[in-house]
């Protein structure tokens, strides 16, 4: 009897925990809904992890999973792991191609296109909808930022008193949008001339003070230009800045690329979350800072002797447009860009 007893216990101990265990799963599991781009049928997917979420929509919607990525459809926010937990029940979610990855353009054209849908605007809404999902979707959605454009009332507004939400966050110094996206633009480039003046540490006695005689060089031509801040200023000369007049930017490409296949583009002077989306923007340099450049430099003065180093061509490098791009995140690839620098322009030439 007593052994009846214990069975019954041990058994009902077993079935507490797969009770327990089964809460707890409950309690992890995401349920989402998730749709292709351009498309608004949406499928109820329930997942545990990022993994296991990726898996299934890409059985559902028969992509490729090393292909493929899931993103917000109201921001186009990317879901990884470490945001995957803050999800609500129910989030909309969309699964993207890498090769489409963007900000901007896309999902501003599909919330146009959900406020159609509410508005009954269907034969303009069916044409756009398959404008952004035939094969040509890249290129056309270039076209149509002259019609986004259009939408937003305040994208040629520049003064703080004319879009205050706009400056929601900034140092109330700043007065114009102008002035901000020029100060945006310094101090990436300044941050890169700190690292250039950290690199001193890795020099030797007899070079030490020739590296920051050369770097010293290279500040004042920063100084000179005000740090090349115009990049990023839609009001200085067309020749100067990486954006059109009204502010908007085109990604440009990978480092081992012409141009940007993908189309990414973006303008952080029309509201407030594209200025924030834009700082995640990269200045990538070409050939590479760190691994390339100025180990060259270091090399370059170890062994200039009675040579002067060419200080202009360094500068050209690490701080100019002549080696950096301004290119979206998903076109910003991290591995060794396996380039080099000019040997023959290291010294400057000899007056004769």
């Amino acid at each position: 009897m007593g052994q009846n007893i214990s069975c019954w216990e041990q058994r009902t101990e077993e079935c507490n925990r797969a009770e327990r265990r089964g809460a707890e799963l409950l309690r992890d599991m995401k349920t989402c809904k998730v749709r292709s781009p351009g498309s608004s049928k949406r499928y109820g997917i329930a997942a545990q992890n990022l993994q296991q979420l990726l898996e299934k929509s890409c059985r559902k919607f028969e992509f490729e999973p090393v292909d493929a990525y899931i993103c917000a459809a109201e921001d186009g926010t990317i879901i990884e792991e470490a945001n995957f937990a803050d999800l609500k029940q129910n989030s909309e979610l969309v699964i993207m191609r890498k090769e489409s990855q963007g900000v901007g353009v896309t999902f501003h054209l599909e919330q146009l296109l959900d406020q159609m849908d509410e508005n009954n605007n269907n034969k303009l809404m069916e044409a756009m909808r398959g404008m952004l999902t035939d094969d040509m979707a890249p290129k056309r959605r270039k076209l149509l930022q002259g019609f986004i454009q259009s939408l937003d009332e305040n994208i040629e507004a520049d003064e703080c008193v004319k879009d205050g939400k706009w400056f929601e966050g900034l140092d109330e110094r700043f007065k114009s949008k102008s002035q901000y996206m020029k100060h945006n633009c310094s101090c990436r480039i300044r941050g890169y001339l700190t690292e250039v003046k950290k690199y001193a540490s890795k020099m030797d006695t007899k070079t030490h003070q020739q590296f920051i005689n050369t770097v010293k060089e290279m500040e004042n031509m920063l100084r000179e230009v005000k740090f090349n801040g115009h990049y990023f200023n839609r009001r200085e000369n067309q020749k100067e800045r990486l954006c059109d007049d009204k502010g908007w930017f085109q990604c440009q490409g990978a480092f081992d690329m012409d141009s940007c296949s993908s189309k990414h583009s973006i303008n952080p002077y029309a509201n407030k979350e594209s200025r924030i989306v834009f700082s995640t923007w990269n200045l990538d340099h070409r050939i590479e800072k760190k691994r390339t450049i100025l180990p060259a430099l270091a090399s370059a003065i170890k062994k200039c002797k009675t040579r002067e180093i060419n200080s202009k061509y360094f500068y050209s490098l690490l701080f100019t447009l002549d080696n950096l791009k301004l290119v979206q995140i998903a076109c910003h690839k991290k591995t060794n860009h396996k380039l080099s620098c000019d040997r023959s322009k290291f010294y400057r030439k000899r007056k004769r």
